[in-house]
C-alpha cells in the first residue's frame, strides 16, 4: 500500500464508502442502503467494478477512501475471497490509525457472525489460506486488518431483524455522526443550559403519545436558538427529524404553504412522496391519510405567525406517529390558545399532550456577558469599555439576538 497518500489528495470528498462483495450484495443490501443514503443527503461511494483495473488499489477508489470520513464494511460469506475488499479493508485500516486523521470505520456483519470475522471458523479462514499462494506476505497485513475491524462495535444482522430495520439503525447512526440534522448555533450562548434542560424534560422523550410544545415571547428574545439547541440534542433518538425555518415568512412566498408541505414529506418520507401535491389541500389529505404515522418525529415548525401555518403542517396528533414531538416557536401566544386550550379545538386533537414554555427575558449580567463574547471574545468587557457595554446592553432591552448582532458588529472597532 506504500506510495498511495500521494495520488490521493485530490479528488472528490465524500462522507461514507462502502466496501462490499458485488456478487453477494450489490443488487440486494448493498443498493438498498446506498439509495437510503443518498436519499437523506448523505455523500456516499459505491464502488463500479468496471474501474478495477490490475492488481491493486489506485486511481478513483484510493481518493474516495483517503476522502472519506466514515467506512462500512459490509462483511458478507464471500467478502474475504475478494482480494480487492480485503485491500479496501485494510487501507481504511491505515486510515483510520493516522493520529491526525478523524476517520471511523463501522461495520456491518450481514450473513456472517464476528467469529466469522475474526478468522476463528472456517469461511473467512478458507478464502484467506487460498490467497496465500497468490498474495504471500501481503495476506498476514489482512488477517490484522479484519482482526481489528472484529473489535469494532457495528451492526449484526439478527435472524429475526428484517434488512429495513437494519438500514433505518444504520442511516440513524451515520446522520447524528455526520450531524446532517445539525442546525447551526451561534458558540457564544449564555445561560441556555437550564432552558434547553427544562424543555426537554417537559417534551419527556419517553412517553407513548404525541406530545406538542409552544415556545412563546417577543421576537429575539432567543425561541429559535432554544429550538435548535433541544432539536440537534434529541433528534438521534427519534425515526426523523425536520425543522422548518421561518415559517411565517416562507408561507408568504408564492405556494409557501405548499412547499413548507413538501419540504416536511420530502425530509421524512423522501423526495418520492411529494409527486402529487399540488395545493395545500393536497398536503393535508396526505397527513390525514397516516403516511407519518408508522414512525416517530421530531418536527420544529419555527417563527410560526398565523393559524392556517399550523392547520396546513400539524392540524392533528393523530397525524404522527407515538412518541412524535413537534415544537412550535412563535411571538403571538393567542396562536397557541383557543378558548383557553393550548393549540385547541380546530388544530390539535383534544387527545394531544400540549404545553407552552414562556421564555424569559434575561437577567442583565447574563446579557452582559454575551454581549461582551461577540463584542470582545471575552466573558465580560475591559474595564476602559464596561460602562459603554452596560449602556449597550440597556439600550438593547437584553434581547439576545440585538446582542449578538451589535456586539458581533463592533468587535474589534475603536471606543470612538
Amino acid at each position: 500500500m506504500e506510495g498511495m497518500s500521494s495520488s490521493a489528495s485530490s479528488g472528490p470528498s465524500y462522507e461514507v464508502f462502502l466496501s462490499f462483495r458485488g456478487a453477494d450484495t450489490r443488487h440486494g443490501f448493498t443498493d438498498y442502503l446506498y439509495h437510503a443514503m443518498v436519499g437523506v443527503g448523505i455523500l456516499v461511494f459505491r464502488d463500479d467494478e468496471s474501474l478495477r483495473v490490475g492488481q491493486k488499489i489506485g486511481g478513483e477508489f484510493l481518493q474516495a477512501i483517503e476522502n472519506s470520513k466514515i467506512y462500512i464494511p459490509i462483511f458478507s460469506k464471500n467478502y474475504a475471497s475478494s482480494h480487492w475488499c480485503l485491500r479496501e479493508l485494510t487501507y481504511m485500516v491505515e486510515c483510520t490509525s493516522k493520529l491526525n486523521e478523524n476517520k471511523e470505520i463501522l461495520p456491518i456483519f450481514l450473513d456472517v457472525e464476528p467469529e466469522d470475522v475474526k478468522l476463528k471458523t472456517d469461511l473467512y479462514s478458507q478464502a484467506l489460506a487460498k490467497h496465500q499462494e497468490k498474495f504471500g506476505a501481503e495476506v498476514e497485513s489482512w488477517k490484522k486488518a479484519l482482526n481489528e475491524v472484529d473489535e469494532i462495535k457495528g451492526w449484526n444482522l439478527k435472524k429475526d431483524q428484517g434488512q429495513g430495520d437494519l438500514i433505518r439503525l444504520v442511516i440513524r447512526t451515520i446522520s447524528v455522526k455526520l450531524k446532517v440534522a445539525h442546525e447551526n448555533v451561534t458558540e457564544h450562548l449564555v445561560r441556555v443550559d437550564d432552558r434547553v434542560e427544562a424543555i426537554i424534560k417537559m417534551l419527556e422523550v419517553g412517553f407513548d403519545g404525541v406530545r406538542f410544545l409552544g415556545i412563546h415571547r417577543m421576537g429575539g428574545v432567543g425561541k429559535t436558538t432554544l429550538a435548535k439547541v433541544v432539536f440537534n440534542a434529541l433528534s438521534s433518538s427519534f425515526d426523523g427529524c425536520c425543522f422548518l425555518a421561518d415559517i411565517g415568512e416562507s408561507s408568504k412566498c408564492y405556494n409557501g404553504l405548499v412547499n413548507l408541505q413538501k419540504q416536511l414529506l420530502s425530509k421524512l418520507l423522501g423526495s418520492h412522496s411529494i409527486d402529487q401535491i399540488n395545493n395545500v389541500n393536497d398536503g393535508i389529505n396526505m397527513m390525514n391519510r397516516g403516511v407519518l404515522k408508522n414512525k416517530k418525529f421530531i418536527i420544529v415548525l419555527d417563527d410560526v405567525d398565523e393559524k392556517e401555518q399550523l392547520k396546513s403542517l400539524a392540524e392533528k396528533g393523530n397525524w404522527f406517529g407515538f412518541s412524535s414531538r413537534i415544537i412550535i416557536t412563535t411571538r403571538d401566544q393567542s396562536i397557541l390558545m383557543i378558548k383557553g386550550e393550548a393549540i385547541g379545538e380546530g388544530l390539535v386533537e383534544k387527545s394531544a399532550n400540549i404545553l407552552t414554555y414562556d421564555v424569559q427575558e434575561m437577567e442583565f449580567h447574563h446579557a452582559l456577558k454575551l454581549f461582551s463574547r461577540h463584542a470582545f471574545r471575552r466573558d465580560s468587557p475591559p474595564e476602559d469599555r464596561m460602562f459603554l457595554s452596560k449602556e449597550i446592553v440597556h439600550t438593547l432591552g437584553k434581547l439576545p439576538l440585538a446582542l449578538e448582532i451589535t456586539g458581533s458588529s463592533l468587535n474589534g472597532k475603536p471606543k470612538e
